[in-house]
């Protein structure tokens, strides 16, 4: 270590000095800024446990970290729960190290089964960590005129989408997370999966304000079918919670909104369009591979405490597979107040 390096735990008076540090990074991105603090610790429970790499009076390396336990679903130190991207930011390869060691430091602190670091770069596999990963995203220059947008996108999706503009379907941009998050509540009910709690989407509108936007499309009788909460970072937007009626399929209203998006975020002056992070070989990984974006594997990696072996949450796993199907019969009223007690452990 660096003579004068110390590892600190940030407080909240140097917030700002960490998200102008994440903001300078090359590799700093939407999920390292600290308004997570507030989102994931007041929608969702769960303690923050920032630490950051100081020399001098100047943060030289940040590193977010969440603590999650639970009963059913295990101890957990994850960076970043509920986020595409995460792991430590620093000026140095030896920094980056000296964050990872002081985090599983804490880790074993703290007893959990394992911790988890969703970097959003490539790292080195330096022992305890290991490689867990069984996601990737899927990323794309958006280009104008419109054409040359939509040229990009594979030709049986552009028939999709062609086919969508015929549809009488209408669309807004105005600031709604109420009404997004029925829609997406609907959505993720009707593939067995249990939704977040309702305050978490104005909770994301409330704290990052202008960088976080709702898209809403409309049928033909102005009845909502389709939405997504999307981010708004450096030259990047990120679509992140979307979801549709049952109508929605027919309609392709999903397929319009995202183009409709592509569309609202080059006139903002946004470059790259981030799809987010699917399982691979998941149904919506096939989705966005039909788009004919660039797929980046994502390299998160991993390291043991009191777990012998890595978990397994995904919803392939066959002893969820019950559950699932059950759920997918749950009324929506119901399912909306059981699941914010099961969806905090699974970000």
């Amino acid at each position: 270590m660096k003579q004068d390096l110390t590892i600190r735990a940030l407080t909240r008076k140097a917030h700002n000095l960490w998200d102008r540090y994440v903001d300078s990074h090359q590799h700093g991105s939407f999920f390292h800024l600290t308004g997570w603090i507030h989102v994931i610790q007041d929608v969702f429970g769960h303690q923050p446990h920032y630490l950051f790499a100081q020399q001098g009076e100047q943060i030289v390396g940040v590193l977010p970290l969440f603590e999650q336990k639970s009963l059913l679903f295990g101890h957990a130190l994850i960076s970043t729960p509920f986020c595409v991207y995460g792991g430590a930011l620093a000026d140095q390869d030896d920094i980056r190290r000296e964050l990872e060691n002081a985090a599983y430091d804490l880790a074993c602190d703290l007893n959990v089964d394992y911790i988890e670091l969703r970097d959003s770069h490539e790292h080195p596999c330096e022992s305890p960590w290991f490689r867990h990963c069984h996601h990737a995203t899927f990323k794309n220059t958006l280009a104008l005129p419109a054409e040359d947008l939509l040229s990009g996108i594979k030709r049986k999706q552009r028939a999709v989408i062609r086919h969508a503009q015929k549809n009488n379907l209408s669309w807004d941009a105005k600031d709604n997370p109420a009404l997004c998050f029925e829609l997406y509540a609907e959505s993720v009910r009707n593939l067995g999966t249990p939704v977040f709690p309702p305050a978490l989407f104005q909770t994301l509108k409330d704290t990052f304000g202008s960088s976080c936007e709702t898209l809403v499309v409309r049928d033909v009788q102005g009845q909502p079918v389709s939405g997504v909460l999307s981010f708004y970072y450096k030259n990047q937007v990120l679509p992140y919670y979307g979801g549709g009626t049952q109508a929605a399929r027919d309609l392709k209203s999903n397929d319009f909104m995202y183009y409709q998006l592509m569309l609202i975020a080059k006139e903002r002056g946004a470059e790259l369009f981030d799809f987010g992070r699917s399982k691979i070989n998941s149904g919506a990984y096939h989705y966005k591979k039909h788009w004919g974006m660039e797929e980046q594997p994502l390299h998160y990696r991993m390291a043991l405490v009191r777990a012998k072996r890595p978990p397994n949450l995904s919803p392939n796993n066959p002893k969820y597979r019950y559950f699932i199907r059950a759920w997918q019969n749950l009324p929506m009223g119901l399912s909306k107040q059981i699941g914010p007690m099961l969806s905090k452990y699974l970000g």
